[in-house]
């Protein structure tokens, strides 16, 4: 069964916000703006877990609203917050709830978060998560978090570099925002993008060549 068609049968709200796209439509439809904490270990040389905040635009945000109020109540409740949140758990799994996390290129395993939190403040949808690699992420080399959506059906966006945080980090390791041009990404990854890419982006996984990334470089 398709990602699209799992997350219809949860709900039409969450459906709009992770549905798959068709090439003619590759643009983001669903907005938010994100915070990413990164917790170190207590000895402050490992990445012991990432903490996630999504706000969602008004737009997408009014449509989960309508969707999920289910005593038509014109708010939602904490029951129909934790549908909400329940719904967009189980969709995001198959994705790794949109994270990007690299060492020295190469993909790190995560856990899946234990739950996810679900708020509505000010007319918008607030998404919060924990996740947390297998195993503690060393400090060391060149790593990388960040957010994507495969699909790319939503923009998720962080609008100021404080916003990719890291309390405590040693002075071994400098910490960088890279926010990729796009003509630019595209030029550099020519030779791993292949046809199916420029035909149908979306089923490719290649979005995260266009996200905003944490860069931690650390020597010892």
């Amino acid at each position: 069964m398709s990602f699209k068609r799992t997350v219809l049968k949860a709900g039409a709200a969450i459906a709009a916000l992770l549905a798959c796209t068709v090439p003619a439509s590759v643009h983001p439809h669903v907005f938010a703006e994100a915070r990413l904490d990164v917790v170190l270990g207590p000895d402050h040389q490992t990445v012991k877990a990432l903490r996630h905040l999504w706000r969602f635009d008004d737009l997408f945000s009014s449509t989960v609203l309508m969707e999920f109020d289910a005593n038509a109540d014109l708010k939602l409740d904490a029951a129909e917050l934790q549908e909400v949140a329940n719904t967009i758990h189980a969709s995001l799994a198959d994705f790794n709830y949109f994270q990007l996390v690299t060492v020295d290129g190469k993909d790190v395993k995560m856990k899946p978060p234990a739950a996810i939190m679900a708020n509505f403040e000010n007319n918008q949808l607030i998404i919060l998560f924990e996740s947390e690699p297998e195993t503690p992420i060393q400090l060391a080399g060149d790593i990388r978090l960040g957010v994507y959506d495969p699909t790319f059906y939503t923009a998720i966006d962080f609008t100021e570099d404080a916003n990719m945080a890291v309390e405590g980090l040693p002075s071994s390791c400098v910490r960088t925002v890279i926010r990729p041009d796009p003509d630019a990404a595209l030029a550099e990854n020519q030779q791993t993008l292949t046809e199916a890419f420029f035909n149908d982006p979306a089923g490719t996984d290649m979005s995260k060549i266009f996200a905003t990334k944490l860069e931690l470089k650390c020597h010892a």
